[in-house]
């Protein structure tokens, strides 16, 4: 039976921690289901049965007495502690299901195929997981007051990483709403008079079959002329390339082979250019699409 000390808490392994049980105690304070002083690091077995959550520890699996732990025999799902809290916090719907495959994709499913070993280490790459266990102390056989510091540390930037990722979504959809007004008008050229995210939005609203071929937009005190890629997949390529001649150019050589007075600078990949002002960008754009350059 839960005692008032025990509600609003969550029980976590002690010793060494991880991303997936420090990524899903940072999501059940985010959204307000445990106390952050609530946070107990034990084994200890009548601690883990009093507590109102455990993560990665207990050897249950039971969303209906929120038991998230994935190391017993009978579980063999591609689950860890922190994809189990995601899935009930979207089953509770305490987020949304869009939400729910936002956080899943951009960040919780690394951090589960790396908790079950699903995820071959390459040199030169450094996944969300190896940050969280970088907080670990450097040093093995410290104090378990060391170790507690740490895990704050950790615990710190993972809730922060949160709630900076729900920002961005926030974000994207207002985005969303823009781009997807745009692309209404089938145009060559998506005129965007501020500054935003576009390109997500754009292939998830079928942009791959629309047959823009460049925006113009703002960029900082300029703008910009970019090039679409083909999809969301080949993001690293365009439908069209700015010419080859004006590849690597600076203001006034760039000026003299457009003849626009507020030419910037283009790109040597050919994917963007930047202007003056948002005449200058749509002036450089009837150029692309009108000559054979």
């Amino acid at each position: 039976m839960k005692t008032s000390n025990f509600q609003r808490s969550v029980a976590i392994h002690d010793g060494a921690f991880h991303a997936d049980e420090v990524t899903a105690t940072a999501f059940l304070i985010v959204y307000d289901l445990v106390n952050k002083d609530r946070i107990y690091r034990t084994r200890d077995f009548d601690v883990i049965e009093k507590a109102e959550y455990v993560c990665d520890v207990g050897g249950i699996y039971d969303e209906k007495t929120k038991r998230f732990d994935h190391h017993q025999v009978e579980y063999t799902g591609p689950l860890s502690s922190v994809g189990m809290v995601l899935l009930y916090l979207k089953n509770k719907k305490i987020i949304s299901e869009k939400l729910y495959h936002y956080f899943n994709d951009y960040l919780v499913w690394g951090i589960d195929q790396h908790d079950n070993g699903h995820i071959i280490l390459e040199k030169g790459i450094c996944y969300f997981s190896d940050v969280v266990a970088n907080f670990l102390p450097v040093e093995y056989g410290v104090s378990e007051e060391e170790m507690q510091k740490s895990f704050s540390e950790a615990l710190d930037f993972c809730i922060g990483y949160i709630k900076r990722m729900i920002k961005r979504f926030n974000y994207l959809g207002r985005c969303r709403e823009i781009v997807k007004e745009k692309m209404k008008s089938k145009d060559k050229v998506l005129v965007f008079d501020e500054a935003m995210s576009w390109q997500e939005s754009f292939f998830e609203l079928g942009g791959k079959d629309h047959p823009a071929l460049f925006i113009v937009m703002p960029s900082q005190n300029h703008w910009k002329l970019r090039g679409i890629p083909p999809s969301w997949d080949e993001r690293m390529q365009v439908r069209k390339s700015l010419p080859e001649k004006w590849a690597g150019l600076h203001e006034k050589e760039l000026r003299d082979i457009t003849k626009i007075e507020g030419a910037v600078f283009c790109h040597k990949g050919r994917f963007i250019s930047i202007w003056e002002t948002k005449e200058d960008a749509l002036k450089a754009a009837k150029l692309v699409l009108e000559e054979n350059l």
